[in-house]
């Protein structure tokens, strides 16, 4: 299964809630913190909710 590395580049100050919760449930604290994450539709979807604030590459 293809994995996805999921990295923070942006700040969460001024962010709404729910996108502050995608983040977290991503596993993602930090700025520049990177989590290494199973690919699935479920993942996509948050990434996708929050694309402006991450960086994502396939491992």
């Amino acid at each position: 299964m293809a994995k996805l590395q999921i990295t923070l580049v942006r700040s969460l100050i001024g962010r709404n809630e729910k996108q502050r919760a995608t983040v977290q449930s991503l596993g993602l604290r930090k700025i520049r913190q990177s989590v290494v994450l199973n690919d699935s539709p479920a993942i996509r979807g948050m990434v996708h909710h929050v694309k402006h604030l991450v960086k994502v590459e396939e491992v």
